[in-house]
């Protein structure tokens, strides 16, 4: 027994995965957990294709966008690369609020020189960064935030339809402007505790030195500072869950900004 089977499809069709691809294959290079460096990239690859496979399947009916040259297709190509780069980079913007909490950390108790490079974002993180950034990594995987991601993707398409993609750059402009000022709002308020512990700390260092000029302050206060910051970040570590649904709510925020500019109902 011979089976035939018809395998052709339209020319436009192809044309349309295509945009569907390089749309999601930017977001999952840029988002967090999907684009870490030490997920192989075939994988990334073949997660993209079959994420693009499946929105293929459930965008119904196809908008197709018309062109007339190469020139306007690869505009149409550009357009939504950058569309799924800005939705990847929102959320992953997003969680370096860790690394920037763990920085200021790590500034006041003396380790801001203890630096490495990390593998995943090709960063110098310190070690409360390391800390912070696997922490809320872990959470973000138990919390299912990956989840709403991909389903966040998934429903760009419907608000974004392919091709429609508006890039109003004054409106971006002001979305990143309100991003950094959330961005160091909140990794202050997470290293708070130990900001306000370090600052008291160098108050009464300040004045012991004044009453106690023969004292090294300098050398006894090292010493205390980081003794005092790890107990501090020893008795915080009960917060992190608290302060992980801040950085995931400005994600979320962040994302729907973003995907709201882009399809122009900002």
């Amino acid at each position: 027994m011979v089976w035939n089977a018809d395998l052709s499809f339209p020319l436009s069709e192809l044309e349309y995965f295509l945009l569907i691809l390089t749309r999601m294959s930017m977001f999952i290079f840029a988002a967090p957990f999907f684009g870490e460096r030490n997920v192989p990239q075939m994988l990334r690859a073949a997660f993209a294709v079959l994420v693009s496979f499946v929105l293929y399947e459930a965008i119904t009916p196809h908008q197709y966008v018309e062109y007339e040259t190469i020139l306007e297709y690869t505009m149409l190509v550009l357009k939504e690369a950058i569309t799924g780069l800005l939705i990847g980079l929102a959320a992953a913007w997003a969680m370096q609020i860790a690394a920037f909490a763990g920085q200021i950390v790590d500034t006041d108790i003396g380790f801001a020189m203890v630096a490495q490079m990390d593998p995943a974002t090709q960063m110098n993180v310190t070690v409360t960064g390391y800390l912070y950034q696997y922490a809320f990594m872990l959470i973000f995987m138990v919390t299912g935030m990956h989840h709403w991601l991909l389903r966040a993707m998934a429903e760009s398409f419907t608000l974004i339809p392919i091709g429609h993609a508006e890039l109003a750059l004054d409106k971006l402009n002001t979305a990143f402007i309100s991003f950094i000022s959330e961005y160091v709002m909140l990794g202050f308020r997470i290293s708070l505790p130990i900001f306000c512990v370090t600052l008291m700390l160098n108050c009464l260092l300040g004045i012991m030195a004044k009453v106690s000029p023969q004292m090294n302050m300098f050398a006894v206060g090292m010493q205390i500072k980081v003794l005092c910051g790890l107990c501090v970040l020893f008795l915080t570590v009960r917060l992190l869950p608290r302060a992980s649904e801040l950085i995931f709510a400005e994600m979320q925020a962040a994302v729907s900004r973003f995907v709201s500019i882009l399809g122009g109902t900002a």
